[in-house]
Parts: structure tokens; C-alpha cells; sequence
């Protein structure tokens, strides 16, 4: 079945039946990174798994079914991104769930695809890429700063964090600009996202008793890669984001608040031209899990974060063009590869104790910390139709 994508953002493709382990859990949609061309014959051989996704993402006009763009168009979304809001940081209260199930997971050949979008004539066509590593440093803990400040603890779930080193429960905008960074280029923004596991590994890290009290065991399985790309709009040039802009992807409790939110987009190398929202990949012999995380692009203009942690920027309509009010600032897509066991169950993706590592939950949070300079050269790229 053919399923289009918003562009600059993942939305998803109907999937298969939703995990029988969770009934009440709204049918979910598999989003899909439109980074390689169609599979022509039922399933395309495994490539490279260090590629680099860079065609333009697809546009969901023509699925009536796409969730909406912007949780402000749902008054039902549930606010913030979960972690933190949701049980305040601190200690957990919360009851661990079982998980994931072995119906979590589905082979990529199953997955729904997706086609691309084409962009309109004013569209911003560059790229923007900032080297930082994959956290062979093993920057980890499990704090929020931004929806869980000077709590420790705060995310019940351990993060990895590249680009800038201090990030940390306490950390400020003064703390951040005052640090170094694992990036090349000087960049000293921080991305964060919560870890990968081999279920079947021991967690030896300093965290480990802390991650077993919250239901996070295994261990820790870093990026063999991680893609961080700054892409434009298919309606229009971008502008220079904010220094301190605060922007969170996906929802860390859509298990249980819902789908409004949940954008993440899980497939495999080779394969990228279809995947899921709902279900872990099981990936063929020489082909990686990938994560393909992308963000909100479409600011308003005037403030680095919001109450909810969303209203200041959110996500572009179906058309791909930004809502009334806002304008679009170059749109964040991380792209994480993993090597990691072909079996259902095998591993999971961090999560707060009650979600039972459901794979909807999967999010990414980034804070902008470029140099003004380095920011207007991302911008120049992008509008430029220059890979940077």
C-alpha cells in the first residue's frame, strides 16, 4: 500500500494490527523515512547501513487517515512530551509493565511503504550536517532538563547525549554555552535520546541498579551511527533558529497518553523506504535497525520553549507548508543505526516503567546551542540547495 509523508516531518503509513498486548492503545500509523527510492521488487537488498538519508520527505495530502501535524490542531493531544510531566521526576511511583511483547516486533519486509514529495518551486532544497559521534564518550544519565529541570532522575530512563558535554539535570543556557562539544564544526547544541538495549547483555554502567529499579535492563548498545541533519522546507526558505531553542520530538509515554504525538520511525538499512511507528524492526542478515527521529520546523517567531514544550514550534501542515503565524527554521532529523539481534524480544528501546517499552514511546529531545555564525552558515546551506 502507498502512504504519503508529510514534508520535513515523518507521519505514517496505516500498519499492521496493533500489538494484541494493548487493546485500548489507538491504532498507530508506521511513519517512514522516504530516504532511499522505492523497493521495486518486494523487499530491496540490505545497502550500506552507514548511507545517508537525504531525499526530501513525502507529503500526506492524500492519506485522510495521517494523524495531525500539529498537536495544537488536536485538542485531545495530550500536552508535553510525557517525561517528567507526567510523574513530576524523582522517585517512581509507577508500577513496571512487561515488555516489549514478541508481538512488538514484525519483520521489515511486513512494514507499510512510503512514496516521496515532490518540492514547490520556493522550497529549501540544502542539507546541513553536524559531525558529533555516538557517544563513545558514554555521556549517559537519566535526567530531561528541558521537561524535567534539576530533577535527577527525571526521565526514569537513560539518555544518549552527543554534541554538548555537560548536559545534565541542572543544566542552563549559560552552563550549555560555557561547555565543550564532541561536535567537529564548534556546535555545542545537545541531542539527546533515551538508549538501545540487548535484553539479553548486562548493564555494568554506574546507573545500572537505578535502570533495573525502572525496568531498563540489558545492556547498552551505542549507535553504530548517528546521522544529525539540519533539512529545509518544500514550501519556503528557512530561517535561522533561535540560540537556546528548545524542541522535543515524540511522545516518552505515547503507551498510555495516545498517538497524537508519536513520530518516530523505526526500519532498516536497506529498507528505508518503508518501516513502522508501532512495531520494532527484524532486520535481515547485514542490515541494521535504524531510528529515524525527525522534528517539529515551523517556529513562532519569538520564544526558545513553551509551557507544554511544543506550542513554540510545531510541525508543518500536510502540504508541508508552516501554519499562519509561523515560519520555518531548519527542521532537525536524526538517523541512528544499530547492530542488533535479529530475534523478537531481543532488545528494546528505554522507556518510563508503566510503557513496557513499547516502541510508539520512542523520542528525541535537542537544544540549540550553534554559534550565531555556524547557525546562518546551516542557513545559507539549506537555502542554497547545498549539502553542508
Amino acid at each position: 500500500m502507498a502512504v504519503v509523508l508529510p514534508a520535513l516531518l515523518l507521519l505514517t503509513a496505516v500498519p499492521a494490527a496493533p500489538a494484541a498486548a494493548s487493546p485500548a492503545r489507538p491504532s498507530p500509523t508506521a511513519s517512514a523515512d522516504p530516504a532511499e527510492p522505492p523497493d521495486q521488487g518486494g523487499g530491496q537488498q540490505p545497502e550500506d547501513p552507514g548511507a545517508d538519508p537525504s531525499a526530501p520527505p513525502a507529503d500526506p495530502s492524500a492519506d485522510p487517515s495521517a494523524p495531525p501535524a500539529d498537536p495544537s490542531a488536536d485538542p485531545s493531544a495530550p500536552p508535553g512530551e510525557g517525561e517528567g510531566g507526567g510523574d513530576g521526576g524523582g522517585g517512581n511511583e509507577s508500577p513496571i509493565a512487561e515488555g516489549p511483547n514478541a508481538d512488538d516486533f514484525a519483520n521489515i519486509r511486513q512494514a507499510p511503504r512510503v512514496r516521496q514529495v515532490r518540492n514547490a518551486r520556493g522550497a529549501s532544497r540544502g542539507t546541513f550536517s553536524s559531525r558529533c559521534g555516538t557517544n563513545q564518550e558514554e555521556h549517559h544519565n537519566p535526567d530531561n532538563f528541558i521537561v524535567a529541570p534539576g530533577v535527577q532522575n527525571g526521565a526514569h530512563h537513560i539518555h544518549d547525549y552527543v554534541g554538548n558535554e555537560s548536559a545534565d539535570a541542572f543544566s542552563t543556557d549559560e552552563s550549555l554555552a560555557a561547555s565543550g562539544t564532541t561536535c567537529t564544526n564548534g556546535d555545542l547544541s545537545t541531542y539527546y535520546w533515551p538508549v538501545m538495549r540487548d535484553r539479553n547483555g548486562q548493564d555494568d554502567s554506574e546507573a545500572a541498579q537505578q535502570s533495573a529499579a525502572d525496568g531498563n535492563v540489558g545492556s547498552i548498545v551505542l549507535p553504530s551511527r548517528a546521522n544529525i541533519q539540519f533539512r529545509g522546507n518544500p514550501r519556503s526558505k528557512v530561517t535561522a533558529m533561535p540560540r537556546f531553542l528548545r524542541v522535543i520530538m515524540g511522545d516518552a509515554k505515547a503507551g498510555t497518553n495516545g498517538l497524537a504525538n508519536a513520530r518516530a520511525f523505526w526500519t532498516c538499512s536497506g529498507f528505508t523506504d518503508r518501516g513502522f511507528t508501532d512495531k520494532y524492526p527484524l532486520c535481515p542478515r547485514n542490515s541494521q535497525v535504524m531510528r529515524v527521529l525527525d522534528f517539529p520546523s515551523c517556529w513562532d517567531g519569538q520564544n526558545t520553549d513553551s509551557a507544554n514544550h511544543r506550542t513554540h514550534i510545531v510541525f508543518p501542515q500536510a502540504n508541508g507548508a508552516c501554519p499562519q503565524g509561523t515560519q520555518a527554521v531548519p527542521q532537525l532529523r536524526l538517523t541512528l543505526s544499530y547492530n542488533l539481534p535479529n530475534r523478537a524480544q531481543a532488545f528494546a528501546v528505554d522507556s518510563f516503567p508503566e510503557q513496557g517499552h513499547d516502541p510508539v514511546t520512542d523520542h528525541a529531545d535537542f537544544v540549540n546551542v550553534m554559534p550565531e555564525r555556524l547557525m546562518q552558515r546551516a542557513v545559507r546551506c539549506i537555502n542554497g540547495g547545498r549539502r553542508c
